[in-house]
């Protein structure tokens, strides 16, 4: 008997119907020789700091850094059932072996890999790769199942991802939190990188000073020539007046042909980038509806760099197309033969092909999907036509005319076949997307050639003024992310930019989360505490190339040509320079982050500062000290700082099971506890009391 195992429920019950198994039991569903469970996303994860060492539960520079010997995982608290049904799945009798079925890319071989290990399973394990959910793709790869070890280097590349991700995230964090003793500041092996490039972005427009400029224009004949730039209004002015009632003469007219070619398929971050740019979506939205999408067979597999399809697709993505016209547009299928070859190239192809629509969609009723959903799917099946489409084909003109002296410039365009714009220009007047600057054509002008005069029937002089950078957009950070360090890598290298598609849309997710960036409509801005981080940050954790290096390097990882070893080598030493770099700051570096937060005194757990926040006292450190309460009782400002300093202090309404009553409460030391609450287990550490009463001062009672 198999042993299947998805990464989620929803794909699990997918293939169990595919695969014939059928009955219901808990966790798993069971038949046809095949039992069929499931994880829940990430169910086993790194181990904490002090799992590894008592001294590495201190948030202390003596601490730091923190590199584990032997790398330790521990199975999530939250989803620790799931696990057990697994454990026990693959430990049963009746299991000869195992099918790795989570999603067919790095972080999918993760999640199955950590619970093989972690249950100690030393049954024979087989892979499933499949990019699309339908029931032919589901047959073909159980058909055709690989064994687990050709993907030992892909698991090998996740792990150096997660191990380098907790040592740069972990030890940057605590450093420069305890450096700059504030609030936490958070250093991430990817996130810091694109913080750093929104912080890089908002400095240029801060420290730009625009300048104003005029043009003069003369008016003929529906045409509007324009001067170069001119520095100065009253020379703008005289240039103007020079023409008034004149006549313009054409010096010359360059006419060029040119075109536009389709464009390239949609892989994760382009349809991120699109689903932005015209539906004002988030990557991470985006994601989600594509993903829900592939679960319901609609689309192809997300999680994909590629924008070609594999060189045997040719008859796929001809039915698909022919799907797209009766499922979507409801039109006959009248257009040019698509040219399909364009859109095929396995070379291009990695882990998985580029995202596009499946024949499911002639299957399903669409009008029952989510309007997001449906609106990505749109957009998939659209740019499936425009990539296959014709190309666009336009005439330019540029003429120059002269006028009282003067030159004059005025350009036009002419399309010739509109091509794969028709299809682009179908969605959008679907979808009622307003048009932007590109969209907005260049006039045609009147036949030109050199020699003819005009009439000049009007003059004026228009006020500019430069213009600086623009804000990033997450379209536009997106494809900073994808390109960050190309500039300096070669063509022959194998992936380039910040974290992979799959991953951006956290990284930015995450960004905001912390407070670092916030969204102003489609704007990314950097807050300012993420300014203020990115200018103490050193360039080792901020620079976008040295990540780019790193996500190279973990895809030769898992294509066996480069060791984890090295790899991991690498980024150890960058985590002992980086700690061995920044060992001490100036007090006015330290105020940089600094609050106006009353600080009570030092916690006695791990000697950090308590300090009065919005919700009570707390220990900076954030070490699991209960420094606010005692014995229940929320305690006064006064009462706080008294006990932090080990003194003798009245408590009033203290509740016993007689009801209530006042003691002196003199702290001993300090204990841990831990309770259930809401089927989580609460931990921490509180105070050890002895305990005086105010009536009866000879009677001493312990807690």
């Amino acid at each position: 008997m198999q042993l299947v195992i998805t990464e989620k429920p929803s794909v699990a019950q997918a293939i169990a119907h595919v695969i014939g198994a059928k009955e219901r039991k808990d966790g798993y569903v069971e038949g046809n020789g095949y039992l069929v469970s499931w994880c829940v996303g990430h169910l086993v994860e790194l181990a904490q700091p002090e799992a590894y060492s008592e001294a590495w539960k201190k948030w202390s520079y003596k601490s730091l850094p923190m590199i584990p010997e032997q790398w330790q995982h521990e199975v999530k608290k939250d989803t620790a059932a799931q696990y057990k049904v697994l454990k026990e799945l693959m430990r049963d009798s009746r299991v000869d072996s195992v099918v790795c079925a989570t999603d067919a890319g790095r972080e999918g071989e993760l999640i199955f890999r950590l619970v093989y290990e972690q249950a100690g399973c030393k049954k024979p394990m087989k892979r499933l790769w499949i990019s699309s959910m339908e029931e032919c793709a589901i047959r073909e790869g159980f058909a055709s199942l690989k064994p687990g070890s050709e993907y030992d280097s892909l698991y090998h590349s996740a792990l150096c991802r997660q191990q380098a991700d907790w040592l740069v995230g972990l030890n940057g964090t605590r450093l420069f939190t305890v450096l700059y003793g504030g609030k936490v500041l958070k250093v991430g092996r990817v996130q810091t990188p694109t913080l750093a490039m929104l912080v890089d972005r908002e400095v240029q427009i801060m420290d730009f000073q625009k300048e104003q400029y005029y043009m003069a224009h003369i008016l003929m004949d529906g045409m509007d020539a324009v001067t170069e730039r001119i520095d100065d209004k009253a020379g703008a002015e005289h240039i103007a007046a020079a023409c008034e009632s004149q006549r313009a003469e054409v010096r010359s007219v360059l006419k060029e042909n040119k075109s536009v070619a389709p464009p390239k398929l949609y892989d994760l971050t382009t349809l991120q980038r699109d689903a932005n740019r015209i539906f004002g979506f988030t990557a991470k939205q985006t994601l989600e509806y594509t993903q829900s999408l592939y679960e319901k067979k609609l689309v192809t597999y997300p999680r994909t760099d590629s924008q070609y399809l594999s060189d045997d697709m040719e008859d796929t993505a001809r039915a698909v197309i022919g799907a797209v016209y009766q499922a979507i547009l409801f039109e006959e299928q009248t257009k040019d033969t698509p040219d399909i070859k364009r859109v095929l190239n396995s070379k291009k192809v990695t882990d998985h092909h580029a995202i596009i629509p499946t024949m499911e969609i002639t299957k399903t009723d669409l009008s029952t999907v989510p309007e997001g959903e449906m609106k990505i799917l749109s957009l998939s099946a659209n740019r499936l036509l425009c990539a296959t489409g014709e190309k666009h084909l336009y005439e330019t003109v540029k003429a120059e005319f002269s006028c009282g002296g003067y030159s004059f410039r005025v350009s036009g365009k002419t399309v010739l076949q509109n091509g794969w714009k028709d299809f682009e220009a179908a969605l959008k007047r679907t979808y009622k997307v307003e048009k932007t600057e590109e969209d907005k054509e260049e006039k045609k002008l009147p036949e030109l050639s050199e020699g003819m005069t005009f009439p000049v029937m009007q003059t004026k002089v228009t006020e500019h003024f430069t213009q600086p950078p623009k804000h990033f957009t997450e379209d536009s950070l997106l494809s900073a992310m994808e390109r960050a360090g190309a500039e300096e890598m070669g063509d022959d290298v194998e992936r380039k930019g910040l974290g992979t598609p799959a991953t951006r849309a956290d990284i930015i997710e995450k960004l905001v989360k912390d407070g670092f960036v916030k969204r102003e409509k489609k704007q990314m801005l950097p807050t300012e505490d993420g300014m203020k981080l990115i200018t103490v940050l050193p360039d080792l954790v901020k620079s976008p190339k040295l990540t780019a290096d790193w996500e190279n390097a973990l895809t030769l990882v898992a294509k066996g040509e480069y060791s984890m070893q090295e790899f991991m080598a690498g980024i150890e030493d960058m985590v002992r320079e980086l700690v061995q770099t920044y060992h001490s700051i100036s007090d006015e570096q330290k105020s940089l982050f600094g609050t106006t937060q009353e600080v009570f005194g030092k916690c006695p757990k791990c000697g950090g500062d308590v300090v009065k926040g919005k919700f009570g006292a707390y220990c900076r450190n954030k070490c699991g000290m209960n420094v606010g309460r005692a014995m229940g009782t929320v305690l006064s400002d006064s009462q706080i700082k008294s006990l932090l300093e080990g003194k003798k202090t009245l408590v009033k309404g203290l509740k016993g099971k007689k009801g209530g009553y006042d003691a002196y409460l003199i702290p001993e030391g300090i204990e841990d506890y831990s309770y259930i609450k809401d089927g989580k287990e609460m931990k921490g550490s509180q105070y050890r009391f002895k305990m005086e009463f105010p009536k009866k001062s000879s009677e001493v009672k312990r807690r």
